[in-house]
């Protein structure tokens, strides 16, 4: 299993279980597992959805900022891996 670095957490919704992505390389699709923060001490999950000023959307593109539902706390600056098998 390989992961590849996509972006970073540039904010956390506590309240709402909510991560800000920024995509900085390569895209995410629904469906996609990935690991947010770094192996062994990060988790993984698979993106369910995503939107985009408040409109789903099913693919995020370097450049993107994107809210996806989270499954743990997470917070600013960690990095995000799609897992790749």
């Amino acid at each position: 299993m390989s992961n590849i670095r996509i972006g970073k957490i540039t904010h956390y919704f506590n309240k709402i279980g909510v991560a800000v992505l920024m995509v900085e390389a390569d895209s995410v699709k629904v469906g996609d597992t990935i690991l947010v923060g770094e192996e062994g001490t990060g988790f993984t999950q698979a993106v369910e959805s995503m939107q985009v000023e408040h409109q789903q959307v099913n693919e995020a593109k370097t450049g993107d900022e994107v809210g996806l539902k989270v499954t743990q706390p997470t917070k600013e600056g960690d990095n995000v891996y799609k897992v790749v098998a």
